[in-house]
Parts: structure tokens; C-alpha cells; sequence
């Protein structure tokens, strides 16, 4: 089952259907049993055509927050672009500590949803999309769904200085959503692929890939310290982490085209400006 959030309402797709539901994103997610409503709603709810009014990200009042150093892949950027400023050991400690690292990454009013522009900051030398599997996390610290993240980030100004992190990690546009939320009972399977693809001028100029099994983390370690001792009445969202990062001679420009895909969330596709 998939949830989409659209202009004209909330639609529930499933078993090749599509339902129009009458609740909020907020009600939604929120429901004590969401996969028992959402079957239910299918048997008796409005049918709709397709997707109701254009897709907008799977968001409302959720808060995003993000995992960071989930991936070894990750972990080696992250200390190599941090080498010479001498935090370089930050990245590899947290790799290996019991404590993840978190941050926030975005109110719900600043992200992007499917096809809508991302950008990049004006004061960055060195930036890159981080495609990333989301966790749409209820009230009580249950995920109900997932999502596709993508946490646009400033590499430059990040390794300039850890300190730096929430101006490389959060300013207007530097996150994306979508294009649905998928609900399913039990979590996606390990060898899921996360993949990323970057065009320039209508011509690749990276893609790379990774799968959810070189997750070091388990989404249930991640929410339980992210609820520990804060909470949020809506829920959240909480990006996972990237394993796929591009070369370090390599930075977004302006009209690049970012597409990154989950089976079987779908893909988000996003334009720099």
C-alpha cells in the first residue's frame, strides 16, 4: 500500500486501486493500527483516478531529522573532507559508538516534494545530493511507513568545521520527499537498492548504488534514541543515512537533474536551481 499526499486530498493506492481518504496526512500516519484502517478504507472508501491534484511531499507537521555516519561508505567522506581541520576521528568514533549520530534536518514547511526544485547554497564550493531511505515515525515512536529522502548537503562547508554542520545540512531547499509513502507491515527487506543518478544537460555525470544491508544501524535503535527524551506530537520523519556519495572532484550545478530510487517506494526526482 502506498499513501500519497496530493493537492486535492490524501489517496490511497492499493491492489492497483486508488481510494480518496477523507482524513489528514497528520490523522493518518498517526492511526493506532494504520495497515488495518488503510484496508478498511480500501473496501469502503471514494475511488479516485490515479492521484488526485499534483504529488506533494509525504509530509504535514512531522519535523525531519537525520542519522548521520550510518554507512561506511559515508564514514570515509566524512573523514577524509574533515582530514585537515583535525575532526577527522569524530567520524570514525561515531561509526563505531553505541550512541548514532542525529540531527535535525528540516520543518516541515522548508521540504520539497516530487518534482519540485532543491538547491544548493550560494556560499558552497562543494555540494551533493544524499540519497537517503526515510522513516515515517508516528507519535509512539512506531514507524509506519517509508519514504525517500534526499539531504542535499554543503561537503565544503561541513569539513571546514564540524561545528559548521547545521548550516551544511539545513537552509531553504535542502531537503526533498516522495514521491509516496509506502506502508507495509514489516521493514523493507536487506538487499533492497538505494540508487542515485545525477544529470547535466540531459547526460549522466554520476550514478552509483547501495543496499539497505550495508545499513549498519536498525531503524528501531535509530527511532529509540531519537524519542529518548524528545517528542513530537505529529510524529517525524528520520533519514536513515546515505552509502552512496559522489567523488570528491565532483559538486551539483544549478539545473542538475537528481533522481533517486526505492523499490518499491518509487523514485523522487528533483531539479537544482
Amino acid at each position: 500500500m502506498k499513501l500519497h499526499r496530493t493537492q486535492g486530498g490524501v489517496v490511497l493506492e492499493h491492489d492497483g486501486g486508488w481510494v480518496r481518504l477523507g482524513e489528514s496526512w497528520d490523522v493518518l500516519i498517526n492511526h493506532d493500527d494504520l495497515v488495518v484502517h488503510l484496508r478498511h478504507a480500501a473496501r469502503i472508501g471514494w475511488r479516485a483516478d490515479r492521484v488526485d491534484g499534483a504529488s506533494l511531499a509525504p509530509i504535514e507537521s512531522q519535523e525531519v531529522w537525520a542519522a548521520g555516519v550510518t554507512y561506511l561508505r559515508s564514514r570515509a567522506a566524512r573523514t577524509q573532507e574533515a582530514r585537515e581541520t583535525g575532526g577527522a576521528t569524530f567520524y570514525d568514533r561515531v561509526y563505531q559508538a553505541e550512541r548514532p549520530e542525529l540531527f535535525f534536518k528540516a520543518a516541515p514547511w522548508r521540504v520539497k516534494g516530487p518534482g519540485e526544485p532543491v538547491r544548493i547554497r550560494r556560499d558552497a564550493r562543494w555540494s551533493v545530493p544524499e540519497p537517503e531511505l526515510a522513516l515515517v515515525v508516528n507519535a509512539r515512536a512506531a514507524v509506519v511507513g517509508y519514504t525517500i529522502g534526499n539531504d542535499m548537503s554543503s561537503r565544503d562547508i561541513e569539513g571546514e568545521n564540524p561545528l559548521y554542520l547545521p548550516q551544511a545540512k539545513i537552509y531553504d531547499g535542502s531537503c526533498a520527499l516522495g514521491p509516496a509513502m509506502l506502508v507495509r507491515e514489516a521493514p523493507l527487506p536487506k538487499p533492497t537498492p538505494v540508487s542515485l543518478s545525477i544529470a547535466r544537460a540531459g547526460k549522466v555525470v554520476f550514478a552509483g548504488a547501495t543496499t539497505l544491508e550495508k545499513l549498519m544501524r536498525t531503524e528501531d535503535v535509530l527511532v529509540q534514541y531519537l524519542y529518548r527524551e524528545t517528542s513530537f506530537p505529529y510524529g517525524c520523519v528520520l533519514l536513515t543515512g546515505t552509502g552512496v556519495i559522489p567523488p570528491d572532484e565532483f559538486s551539483l550545478l544549478v539545473g542538475d537533474e537528481v533522481t533517486i530510487e526505492i523499490p518499491p517506494i518509487g523514485a523522487l526526482v528533483n531539479r537544482v536551481a
